[in-house]
């Protein structure tokens, strides 16, 4: 089976710990995640932003082709999910050095 996603892997290795999550546009935001899982090479999770937009729920689904963790936004007055973008980098929120805590 061909490798997991790695910035998947490494918000899962970090949740439930809050995890800061930067997007392709260059937003960044801290989440914290009640549930992630891979269904193989498919990786899903749910939590809320931390750091501003609590009332939203985010939620997070790869690409159909597995090759992006994409994040995406449910607010307390929408129907469905709007996409905010891609997740280009994940690290434990508060940890400078990058370091996921999960085996290397």
């Amino acid at each position: 089976m061909p490798d997991l996603h790695p910035i998947a892997k490494r918000i899962h290795n970090v949740q439930p710990e809050p995890v800061r999550l930067e997007l392709d546009s260059g937003e960044t935001g801290t989440y914290e995640f009640s549930s992630t899982e891979f269904f193989q090479r498919e990786f899903r999770g749910e939590g809320v932003r931390t750091d501003a937009d609590a009332d939203a729920a985010f939620r997070l689904v790869t690409s159909e082709d597995h090759e992006r963790v994409l994040l995406g936004r449910s607010g307390p007055d929408e129907d469905g999910w709007s996409m905010l973008g891609e997740v280009v980098a994940a690290e434990r929120a508060g940890d400078v050095s990058g370091d996921d805590g999960g085996p290397s």
